[in-house]
């Protein structure tokens, strides 16, 4: 029987020859990881060598050599012919009479009596998911499969799936031979999700290749629609070292909208399941727990030791037992390959107005005209540099999705094939924009920019781009530490993989305004806020607690994601350092803002945190640094604190970060003070009594020592952090430091716009110069160089 059928547990990943990469892998996880605490539902699977004694049947094979032999896969139309033809073929043969015993008897045992078992039916292909090519949904998956003869009828229709369009054009493409090929149909026990969730994670962040994470989607029912990207489904990121330590390791959620989900359909029906609503109060909701987030992690993680190399898998919740199920696991294919020590970055040299946005694929922009397209029957429509435009991306498109500068879906989530697809094929992707097909005109010339973080932005006309590539391999020695300021939590695992020391400055205020955008007051006043703030801000905090909750939760995330991408290096986070006309641009900010002349020089910084009627939204950030720093064990966070006017300013923010549980020393905690006022650096012994360390902010402090408004276009040419005044304050802060013996460090845009004064720094003995991300590579070349000199 073994010719043709072999259980899963009678299989390892020496038996690709024999029933493809998805089953053998099956099998590989059923015979080692069962008892290692991964759960696998078991099943069988059909051999190639069933498969090739199917295709010898009357002469089959040679008649579809023969067809494709003679096929050019760039003819999309004659590719589309033949596929169907040979399909057709397949699905009309019989199957060997000894192929045909084999199943049924197999099929009798797995279901034990139960006339209603319902089984998934996978394919399995003999080159399928190999190290360096990925075969992304190239063939078919049925699922809520019941009966003898459906189940027969499926794995036809899963040998006839080795010739789809797309799979065919992927084989030419790669240099795979068709004739090499086989097929496994995996006959695998269903798992229950359609009453609860499902998804794919992958051991690795799928954008900047980081390996200490693990990223988990999941979606409501059964896995195809986040596997073929028809729903935007709910993002986790969870840290590998934290969750090891056993600690609470989940840095980031991001609801999906989850407006649809697969369930099996009703009995007597003509096929296995439906597609149908969710519930709008459901999906308000993140579909599994983060217990269970943490639990698939830690699946993951030990298929990942396992298999030596970052992994792509399959997982299910089951309605009725509550477990979690692993259906599939592969190797990951694109970012694991790529190369560590080449840096590319792709920098918008202009502005333009943003049409849509979505979740970005990759890091790369691309231009040109919008081709909508509504059917995969329109595909030779698109053109070489087309930005194609649709409502899914599924791989069926592969052949003609190469020719594409980049690619806009409706609807889709980043573990989508389609984004897999994309990947693959180094094209920038926008998926799950909502209205991109509607919004979008036809010849109309974009930009689609996946290089600013996890938002992809469709800019309005062709903007101009430079493309920025540094070799990594050999950076040259230079005499201080060179840090970053990075804002941003989406981009942290992309800056962590340049040269660095760590983050000079991480301002929360860009966390509040990008990941959080109410005003604080507004979440701690929720229940009498005024009716249209109110629906705005119910809708924001989904899938949180309590408003104040989410407040917290996101500046845990924000800071957390930021922390662990550059553990165990500093990460030192300034407190928030809004303006009042800032935080008036908040949701809810025009009911607790003043209106200020000058809010640069008003309500700010320090004196915000120790005010009466704002510390209770101090208190919130503190909470969120305690969390961090003590529950998650980010001891790596350091707290700065801005725009100190006096001394007994300074005094009391550290004795309220105390009260609030952030005491200086306490479990390694430093509190640095923002060098940013000229009182800061005359006075800075008296400072530094109450600080660590100073951290200088050249942006205030030359606009503050020359009296001019650095938001003024007028007196905008007189702003140089290299005048004679200001160097001279820059000196003496840095003489104060190291005659206390405290940290010194300057995190202003002053040497990231002037590689000399970095290097005049340099040579005045600080301990670090924080750059924005994208001059780090252009200044510490420029330096070593100045040094060799």
């Amino acid at each position: 029987m073994e010719d043709y059928i072999i259980w899963f547990e009678n299989l390892g990943m020496h038996d690709v020859d024999r029933v493809g990469g998805k089953n053998s892998s099956l099998g590989e996880m059923i015979s080692n990881l069962a008892n290692a605490g991964v759960t696998v539902p078991g099943g069988f699977a059909t051999t190639s060598h069933a498969y090739r004694e199917f295709l010898a049947k009357d002469g089959l094979k040679d008649r579809i050599d023969e067809a494709l032999d003679a096929l050019d896969v760039n003819d999309v139309n004659e590719l589309a012919r033949v596929g169907a033809q040979i399909r057709q073929w397949v699905t009309d043969m019989p199957f060997p009479a000894q192929l045909e015993e084999a199943l049924e008897t197999a099929y009798d045992q797995l279901r034990n009596g139960n006339d209603k078992l319902a089984v998934a039916v996978r394919s399995s292909a003999t080159a399928e998911d190999l190290p360096d090519a990925s075969f992304a949904g190239q063939q078919e998956t049925f699922l809520n499969v019941v009966g003898l003869e459906q189940v027969k009828h499926s794995v036809k229709e899963v040998f006839a799936s080795l010739f789809n369009d797309r799979a065919i054009s992927y084989r030419v493409h790669h240099g795979f031979d068709h004739k090499l090929v086989a097929l496994s149909a995996g006959i695998q026990k269903m798992v229950r999700s359609e009453t609860a969730a499902s998804g794919v994670m992958f051991t690795l962040d799928t954008e900047s290749g980081f390996r200490d994470v693990v990223f988990v989607t999941g979606s409501y029912g059964l896995g195809e629609t986040v596997v073929q990207g028809a729903v935007n489904p709910d993002e986790f990121y969870v840290h590998k070292p934290t969750l090891e330590a056993g600690r609470p390791a989940v840095l980031r959620r991001n609801l999906g909208s989850k407006a649809i989900k697969m369930v099996y359909a009703a009995p007597g029906s003509d096929h296995f399941v439906d597609t149908v609503k969710v519930e709008q109060e459901e999906r308000g909701k993140f579909c599994i727990t983060d217990e269970e987030v943490s639990e698939l992690a830690k699946q993951a993680m030990i298929i990942e030791r396992h298999y030596k190399r970052p992994m792509d898998i399959e997982w299910a919740k089951d309605g009725d037992d509550g477990k979690i199920y692993i259906v599939q696991a592969r190797p990951e294919t694109v970012k694991s390959r790529a190369s560590a020590n080449v840096m590319e970055r792709y920098l918008l040299k202009e502005q333009g107005k943003v049409l849509v946005e979505g979740r970005s694929i990759g890091h790369k922009i691309g231009s040109g005209p919008v081709k909508v397209i509504t059917s995969v029957n329109e595909m030779d429509r698109v053109e070489a540099g087309d930005v194609l435009v649709t409502d899914m991306t599924d791989p069926d498109w592969e052949p003609v999705m190469k020719r594409a500068s980049a690619i806009v879906t409706d609807r889709g989530g980043r573990t989508c094939h389609a984004a897999i697809i994309a990947r693959e094929l180094g094209i920038p992707a926008v998926v799950g924009c909502g209205d991109a097909t509607e919004i979008l005109k036809e010849g109309q010339h974009v930009t689609v920019s996946c290089a600013e973080g996890d938002t992809g932005m469709i800019y309005e006309g062709s903007l101009d781009f430079e493309l920025r590539e540094n070799t990594i391999d050999s950076m040259p020695s230079i005499p201080f530490k060179i840090m970053m300021n990075v804002g941003n939590p989406d981009r942290a695992f992309d800056f962590q993989a340049l040269p660095n020391e760590g983050v000079g400055l991480a301002r929360l205020e860009f966390i509040i305004n990008r990941m959080i955008g109410v005003h604080p007051k507004a979440l701690l006043n929720f229940d009498s806020l005024p009716r249209d703030i109110h629906q705005t801000v119910e809708k924001r905090i989904s899938g949180y607690n309590s408003p104040v909750d989410f407040y917290v939760d996101k500046l845990v995330e924000g800071i957390s994601t930021l922390a662990a991408a550059f553990a165990p290096k500093k990460v030192i986070v300034r407190l928030s350092d809004f303006k009042s006309n800032e935080y008036a641009n908040l949701i809810g900010g025009t009911l607790y803002e003043p209106d200020e002349e000058n809010p640069m020089l008003g309500f700010r910084g320090a004196s915000r945190y120790i005010s009466e009627n704002f510390r209770d939204c101090f208190e919130l950030e503190c909470r969120a640094l305690k969390k961090v720093r003590e529950e998650m064990g980010f001891t790596n966070v350091e707290i700065m604190v801005p725009f100190v006017r006096t001394v007994g300013e300074a005094q009391q923010v550290v004795e309220l970060l105390a009260q609030n549980g952030l005491s200086r020393g306490e479990n390694g905690l430093r509190v640095i003070m923002m060098c940013e006022l000229p009182a800061n650096a005359l006075l800075a012994d008296q400072f530094l009594e109450h600080f660590d360390g100073f951290s200088i902010g050249s942006n205030d402090l030359t606009q503050l020592t020359l009296g001019l408004d650095r938001d003024s276009g007028i007196v905008a040419h007189l702003f140089d952090e290299r005048n004679d005044a200001v160097k001279a304050l820059l000196s003496n802060a840095i003489v104060a430091c190291r005659k206390a013996g405290k940290y010194v460090g300057i995190c202003g845009q002053g040497p990231s716009d002037h590689p000399d004064l970095a290097k005049w720094l340099m040579e005045q003995g600080i301990d670090t110069v924080s750059l924005n991300p994208d001059s780090v590579l252009d200044t510490w070349f420029f330096l070593a160089d100045e040094k060799i000199d």
